[in-house]
């Protein structure tokens, strides 16, 4: 028997020195070489502890073999069967805490590669096959459901129904669809065409896109099942900021990172000036915040001139949210990590522009409800950050329009939408949510399976 691989093949990427000035992919992917010696790892076990580690349920060990064996449009054909997503989820999914953490390897060395793996599937399927759906058309069910956001719950339902037969229309707000994919999410983590791909993939399937749509503005929920959809689907996920509420945190050079990241990436604000986008950027810049989203507000600024990026975050690197790939990445390319340090207040100069940051020095006490213990401030420990630009990544929240235009819809006092967790059935008939808008800021990957099933519900209900 052959001895087992317990080490992965690494993942070919940028040098840290390039990278951390221009806005190309960091991971450079497998070849096809890479990818199948990854692939030949696997032990094909029989319990499949990956998939049950899967929010969506992709038979892994199945597009694993069909790599292995050299048979791409079968491992293709296997993927998409469960993932209608797979060139972002190979990108941007927290592989290490779902799939590959459940990973029979994991127990004795490396587990397998399964996003790497995953991101390769996807990117030979554009390279070779384009993004045609390989499926025939379905019999058309006669039924329509509106879907309210193109972000990755919404694109998944949507898939998801379209297979099944039914008539879907995605009404989105934005002047392009895929949501926090395109407007959250930089171009060096995610690169903006491989979302295009993906839900061109979607539109191929026959799903109607409409752009500029804002639900509760141009049109109300109720409006939508009035006018001949059965049933709607909620996935605006959670676009408004969240702010520290402490003295001159209005000062001019003080953004919320949704407001920076929309401006960088869906804005086009990297390619200034052949995009008109102004982007301000600081010399000495401060990232508030210990999150995904605080990495790419800091590996953005770094790359948009700044000298100096900081990350102020009020925990140890032990309790950072982040996945541990992008604060790597963000630490090899030179940001500085301000550990246990939470700000006080922003000071400002006559003009009203932010020129630096008084913080405390925090401890660690008792775990909070999170599970991760709750940082409390040192008396007397004060000190000032020089700064000319700031950036909270502190969390966003539901933008409130769904919510107030809609009669019937249980909300939390966080402002996320109620809804069943194994149906995505909210307060008010016919009216279904998942993703961000009903969990708050998460994975991309959670978002998805929330959208499979509520598609399986939606589905259930008007064959009913």
């Amino acid at each position: 028997m052959a001895k087992l691989n317990l080490n992965r093949v690494p993942m070919p990427r940028q040098d840290p020195k390039l990278r951390g000035r221009n806005f190309n992919e960091v991971a450079l992917g497998y070849s096809l070489e890479q990818a199948q010696a990854e692939a030949s790892r696997c032990i094909q076990c029989k319990k499949r502890n990956c998939v049950d580690g899967c929010p969506v349920g992709v038979d892994i060990p199945g597009f694993i073999k069909a790599i292995r064996d050299g048979d791409m449009p079968e491992a293709v054909r296997i993927l998409k069967s469960k993932n209608s997503l797979p060139g972002i989820c190979g990108r941007v999914c927290p592989q290490e805490t779902q799939c590959e953490a459940t990973c029979s390897l994991a127990k004795k060395g490396a587990p397998i590669a399964i996003g790497r793996l995953e991101r390769f599937v996807a990117d030979w399927e554009r390279a070779n096959m384009g993004a045609a759906t390989s499926i025939g058309p379905p019999t058309p069910s006669g039924k329509r459901v509106a879907v309210v956001g193109s972000g990755p719950a919404g694109l998944t339902l949507a898939a998801d129904l379209a297979k099944l037969g039914h008539s879907v229309t995605i009404l989105e707000a934005l002047h392009v669809a895929g949501g926090v994919l395109m407007y959250g999410i930089p171009e060096f983590r995610l690169p903006k065409e491989i979302v295009q791909a993906e839900v061109d993939y979607v539109a191929s399937l026959g799903v109607k896109i409409e752009l500029d749509s804002v639900v509760g503005k141009l049109v109300t929920v109720d409006e939508l099942l009035n006018s001949g959809y059965q049933a709607v689907f909620l996935g605006t996920g959670a676009g408004a900021p969240m702010f520290m509420n402490i003295p001159g945190e209005n000062f001019n050079g003080i953004y919320s990172a949704n407001e920076f990241l929309t401006r960088v990436n869906l804005m086009k604000g990297y390619r200034f000036p052949e995009y008109d986008t102004p982007v301000k950027v600081g010399r000495r810049v401060a990232v508030i915040g210990g999150g995904n989203v605080a990495m790419d507000s800091a590996r953005c600024a770094l790359r948009l001139g700044a000298e100096e990026v900081y990350i102020v975050y009020r925990r140890s690197k032990t309790e950072m949210p982040a996945r541990h790939e992008e604060a790597e990445n963000a630490e090899e390319e030179g940001i500085q990590f301000k550990l246990l340090t939470n700000p006080k207040r922003f000071l400002g100069n006559e003009q009203n522009w932010v020129v630096g940051m008084e913080c405390y020095e925090m401890e660690l006490g008792e775990p909070d409800a999170s599970g991760r213990r709750r940082p409390i401030a040192k008396e007397g420990s004060e000190f000032i950050i020089d700064v000319d630009m700031a950036i909270l990544a502190l969390g966003t929240r539901p933008n409130p329009i769904i919510a107030q235009t809609t009669e019937g819809l249980e909300t939390t006092r966080w402002g996320t939408v109620v809804t069943d967790a194994t149906t995505g059935k909210t307060a008010k008939e016919k009216v279904w949510a998942g993703g961000d808008i009903a969990t708050g800021s998460a994975t991309v990957i959670s978002a998805m399976g929330a959208g499979k099933r509520a598609a399986a519900d939606i589905d259930e209900y008007l064959r009913g």
